[in-house]
């Protein structure tokens, strides 16, 4: 007499399979339904057996009740009567069981239980050798997930069901804002199918939707289906509408279809392959459009992402990339993401870690994303990059290591942009290899309120260039040094620069030290322990003439507090920057006693340099000497709802600060949010940026953003909407105006989602845009820290229905 997932099929209808993109899906919110059942957790004792393995109709019968009168073969129970089998309960005030042929008829308060369903019902009959049971007049709360509704009857044989006259929602009875209605339902639990006839949707007293036909999953098992639609407008595609279709091709792979018109543009069709099995997965996804009619021409992407472990520290891992053409990101992405990157990066690689190593073998290549630039403007492709990194403890006082790299530095040859639009003749870009070797040896003495780290380091980088990039190399050097002397180029001149193999040796030397204080102190009866961290960073690098290196994946880093501490202000080897300079520092913290709550940091530092800082990059215009920029950070949350942030820098040099930043965020209520933040880098940009969730009621609230660059007095993106969230029923409406072409061209959309919690949503996906849009929207991502990206040249939207 098993029910187990009976109901289980309204959850997924309407010809859905809902497969999970948990990568960036929020959980259904649930927390305005009420905690009340539809049908109350039974108080009668439940079994414990499990009949998941055997044939239901084997397993023994006990049955009990308060009374036993009738026949010796048809007894009758009442009061409080229990039949269980296996892990099934059936209680009833009074059941009469026929031991002839093992039929039962219960009657009065009849109660059901499974670990899947729970029901009420006033009647219910069935023969426990066939596994035929009938339930009538019944009220049903599924156990394991949301979901409940009535039904005239169930009839049940072994794994076959048909129900009549039933309703299904995720509301609690007493708000029944949508609701799921059919003339019966018929079951295959063994196939896990169901097929429902004469099906109507309500949502509130409102038929909205009728289905005389469909078929549908009745578990948790992926079945092939349509997808719900997304339907949208935008100035830029006209009329767009996308009908995902999914193919439950095996149990560890799958394939979704997307299907796409786009009025002003064409059809469009993309696909996405996932795949899982004991040791990796992965996801291969594309896009094709034969004919865009706006730029006359076909347009594609491609894209994979996967692992596979190899061994227990050794693991394969690949993303791989590739747009049909420069445009693509702009025209295809739905955000003004489509035109924050100019490039596109692949990447194939095996890697390995364990406790003090870790090493890799890869290769990247770029790809243009802009179609401003041309493919001179890519940073050199790595075919390939081999590292290996070692730090291990040597005693109780020491750590040894090294840090090891080879480098193959190719370039895709480019076509110049000419007067008028029109392309040169090829170019080509040349290359060369890299071998970069840091040993080094630390002793690291501690003690509770201070600590002493020496470190000294050798550096050994050697290059093999090709012919042609030494020979430019000599070229422009004997220029530079030309130009400083007022000398002619001669070629004896380019040939004492020349240098097809040059190579640098440096040693590093750097002591690191720091005291620790901390008090405890009361305000307002709270106990806080407060700390004041001094540091001292001395560092020493020899200068060394590095003119006659290349720069192949070398960039100045950005100045932070971070920087006060490296040994190196560059991000790669191509230049090892001189140093004879100390940083002076200090830190303070306030933790709150009782949960250990950061309430104060406050942070202040600044490099003194005891010689110039003579290397530099070929474009940079300034030698670094007498001390660097100021650097100050705080943050001050007085308690769970409020945080304050500002940063920082001031240069002393010229009276003017390089950079500055401040923050706001101040949570109300349950889902309340207000962000604020500035934003100010010297001669780059100078930006405000206001974000909100404001609740008005219990359900409704108002969402906005306002992002706007004060260096170029416009708007980057504004955004405003509102959206209406109960119990089980969500509408978000938002509105948009955002940047999309690289001309800075404002583009307008209005996003409409339509979601019924349980059962699915149909538009666009706004939970994303403004999860992405109001930092908080989601709790949980306050929590969260972002991966930091060493290129930032990844495609910014994961919709494979959308891009790469």
């Amino acid at each position: 007499m098993r029910l187990s997932l009976r109901l289980l099929p309204l959850t997924l209808a309407i010809w859905t399979a809902l497969p999970a993109y948990a990568e960036d899906k929020i959980p259904i919110n649930w927390k305005r339904c009420p905690i009340e059942d539809a049908v109350p957790v039974f108080k009668d004792p439940q079994p414990t057996g499990d009949d998941t393995k055997v044939k239901r109709n084997t397993l023994p019968t006990t049955l009990e009740g308060d009374e036993q009168f009738g026949t010796i073969d048809i007894p009758i129970f009442s009061g409080e009567v229990n039949l269980n089998r296996g892990n099934q309960f059936l209680g009833t005030d009074k059941l009469t069981f026929n031991k002839n042929d093992n039929t039962y008829v219960a009657e009065g308060h009849v109660r059901y239980q499974d670990a899947n369903l729970r029901v009420v019902a006033e009647r219910a009959h069935g023969n426990q050798d066939t596994d035929e049971h009938t339930i009538e007049d019944m009220r049903y709360q599924l156990v394991s997930r949301r979901g409940n509704g009535i039904a005239d009857k169930i009839d049940i044989k072994g794994d076959l069901g048909e129900m009549h006259g039933a309703t299904y929602s995720t509301c609690p009875p007493d708000a029944r804002h949508w609701q799921l209605e059919a003339r019966e339902i018929d079951i295959n639990n063994e196939e896990g199918m169901g097929v429902a006839r004469g099906a109507k949707l309500r949502i509130g007293r409102v038929p909205v939707l009728y289905l005389p036909f469909f078929a549908f999953p009745v578990d948790g098992r992926r079945r092939t289906g349509l997808l719900y639609p997304s339907i949208s407008t935008t100035g830029r595609n006209g009329l767009d509408y996308k009908q995902p279709i999914y193919l439950n091709l095996a149990p560890n792979y799958d394939l979704t279809l997307y299907p796409r018109i786009m009025s002003k543009r064409g059809g469009a069709l993309g696909a996405e392959f996932r795949y899982l099995n004991a040791a990796g997965e992965g996801t291969i996804a594309g896009n094709y459009m034969p004919d865009d009619k706006l730029r006359n021409r076909s347009r594609g992407s491609f894209v994979f992402n996967g692992y596979q472990n190899l061994s227990q520290h050794w693991q394969a891992r690949a993303g791989l990339v590739w747009l049909s053409d420069p445009r693509y990101l702009e025209d295809f992405n739905n955000s003004s993401a489509g035109i924050a990157n100019y490039n596109v990066l692949s990447s194939v690689g095996v890697y390995g870690n364990g406790r003090f190593w870790n090493a890799g073998i890869m290769a990247d290549r770029y790809q243009l994303a802009d179609y401003t630039l041309t493919n001179a403007s890519l940073p050199y492709d790595r075919m390939p990059r081999l590292y290996f990194n070692w730090d291990q403890p040597l005693g109780s006082l020491f750590r040894v290591g090294i840090d090891a790299e080879a480098v193959r530095f190719s370039h895709q040859s480019y076509r110049p942009l000419l007067a008028g639009g029109a392309l040169g003749a090829t170019t080509d870009i040349p290359g060369g290899s890299r071998l970069d070797l840091k040993p080094f040896i630390s002793m690291e003495v501690e003690r509770d309120a201070w600590y002493v780290r020496p470190t000294v380091a050798w550096r050994h980088t050697s290059y093999q260039l090709d012919s042609k990039l030494a020979d430019q190399m000599a070229l422009g050097n004997a220029t530079r040094y030309a130009a400083e002397t007022g000398t002619a180029v001669t070629p004896a001149l380019v040939a004492r620069y020349r240098a097809a193999n040059p190579t640098r040796n440096l040693p590093i030397l750097s002591l690191d030290t720091g005291l620790y204080f901390d008090r405890a102190f009361k305000f307002r009866d709270t106990a806080y322990t407060q700390t004041l961290e001094p540091r001292l960073f001395y560092l020493h690098v020899p200068y060394e003439n590095q003119d006659a290196l290349p720069i192949f994946d070398t960039n100045a880093l950005s100045f932070s507090w971070g920087q006060l501490f490296r040994d190196n202000r560059y991000s790669s080897a191509d230049r090892q920057a001189d140093a004879n300079q100390i940083t002076a520092a200090i830190s303070s913290r306030v933790l709150r006693q009782n949960d250990g709550h950061e309430v104060l940091n406050v942070s202040f530092g600044q490099i003194h340099y005891l010689s110039d800082a003579r290397v530099r990059l070929p474009w940079e215009n300034t030698i670094e000497k007498g001390a660097s920029a100021y650097v100050a950070d705080a943050n001050w949350s007085p308690n769970d709802r409020w945080q304050f942030g500002a940063s920082m820098q001031w240069n002393p040099k010229i009276k003017r600060r390089d950079l500055a930043s401040a923050r706001g965020r101040y949570l109300f209520g349950d889902g309340g949010i207000v962000n604020l933040a500035y934003r100010y880098r010297r001669d780059l940009l100078e930006q405000a940026d206001f974000s909100f969730v404001y609740p008005i009621s219990n359900a409704w609230s108002i969402v906005g953003r306002h992002y706007y660059s004060l260096k170029d007095n416009k708007a980057i993106e504004t955004l405003g909407g509102f959206q209406y969230d109960s119990c089980c029923i969500a509408i978000r409406v938002v509105g948009r105006r955002y940047i999309a072409t690289r001309e800075g061209d404002l583009k307008n959309g209005i996003m409409l989602e339509f979601e019924l919690k349980g059962l699915g949503s149909a538009g666009q996906d706004t939970k994303r845009t403004l999860r992405r849009a109001i930092l908080g929207y989601h709790r949980d991502d306050l929590y969260l820290i972002p991966p930091e990206t060493a290129t930032g040249q990844t495609v910014s939207d994961p919709d494979p229905t959308t891009l790469p």
